[in-house]
């Protein structure tokens, strides 16, 4: 009589060995490439746009005299962690509460770029990776220091770091947008050595600008609320005098920059970016000069916030487009694809 065998086992059936285990779903631990490559996308970009955000709303408080609108931290009053609405207060408890609950958006995004940088784009480097972690690092900073604000009455000595991490921080996630989208190879220059001459120049004085905006800032009438609060002891004509002296150095070096990059006919990411700063810089100096011939009304003193986050942006953007990350072509090869043209999957190796 014949014998029939046993069909063979599937090889995603079960095991039976004192327990039930299945084999895992692909489709759990692995997602497209195009997926991974749009939510490493969203994950970048949100945490660039996030840490723009938060420096706006946090000129909202200022603008809106709503600083002290919670009078404790973490909760918005003792035994009370949302703001209420009083006929006193007014609206500012929920403009402060709403900067501070931003935090949570920045937090979110922070975590995504750290999760996807070590997960997805290990190929990048340890460079990347570590810079990856920072924007994490710059937020529980920022929370603390913004517990410490509430605590002092927004003291200026306070106020200004508060603010002045926060560029640092936009400047972070526009190079880590670079890197995105640039090779996966070794750190090269893709300009002139005499480019990079003037541009470390053009950025410790670019910090500088904005160091002294908040100082500005400081001894104006918008101090964050509208009791009796400690202003910077300083001229206000005087340290607004100082910091375009400032801008006036940074256009400067930003002008030698553009020559040398133009005549040496560098890669055209790096002019267009030295171009786009340009642009900002006007923007923000057109602006900074009608709002202080004008009497510093919020609504312009708001867009120079704005402005003074894209500056960031616009300066750490340029001096990563002053190098390059792809991989060098071999000799009669074709010269690699120009990172101006996004890739379906940023995820993966190039």
């Amino acid at each position: 009589m014949p014998t029939t065998s046993a069909p063979a086992a599937s090889p995603r059936a079960p095991e039976l060995s004192g327990r039930f285990t299945t084999l895992p779903d692909r489709r759990l631990t692995s997602l497209p490439p195009r997926v991974r490559g749009r939510l490493t996308a969203i994950a970048l970009w949100g945490n660039l746009i996030a840490q723009i955000g938060i420096i706006l709303s946090g000129g909202a408080v200022r603008l809106t005299g709503s600083g002290l609108g919670c009078s404790t931290w973490p909760n918005c009053e003792p035994g009370q962690f949302t703001p209420e609405f009083t006929m006193a207060a007014g609206i500012h408890p929920f403009v402060e509460f709403g900067n501070r609950t931003l935090t949570g958006v920045v937090s979110f995004f922070a975590i995504a770029v750290l999760l996807v940088s070590w997960r997805w784009l290990a190929h990048k480097g340890t460079s990347f990776r570590v810079l990856s972690c920072l924007p994490l690092v710059g937020t529980g900073l920022q929370a603390g220091i913004g517990a410490l604000v509430v605590i002092a009455d927004l003291h200026p000595g306070l106020v200004s770091p508060h603010f002045l991490i926060s560029p640092l921080l936009v400047a972070l996630a526009a190079v880590l947008v670079v890197r995105l989208y640039d090779g996966d190879g070794r750190t090269r220059r893709a300009v002139p050595a005499a480019a990079l001459r003037v541009y470390f120049p053009l950025a410790a004085v670019g910090f500088v600008v904005l160091v002294l905006g908040t100082i500005v800032t400081g001894t104006g009438p918008h101090s964050g609320d509208a009791g009796d609060i400690t202003r910077i002891s300083l001229d206000p004509v005087l340290a607004s005098r100082i910091h375009a002296i400032a801008v006036y150095v940074f256009c400067a070096l930003l002008a030698a920059l553009l020559v040398i990059l133009h005549r040496a006919r560098s890669r055209r990411e790096a002019v267009g970016a030295a171009w786009l700063l340009v642009g900002l810089t006007l923007a923000q100096g057109v602006v900074g000069y009608i709002q202080y011939f004008t009497g510093l009304p919020e609504l312009l003193v708001f867009l120079h916030l704005l402005g003074a986050a894209l500056f960031a942006a616009g300066i750490a953007w340029l001096g990563a487009r002053l190098f390059t990350w792809q991989h060098t072509p071999a000799p009669g090869a074709a010269a690699p694809e120009s990172s101006a043209r996004t890739p379906a999957d940023p995820t993966e190796t190039r």
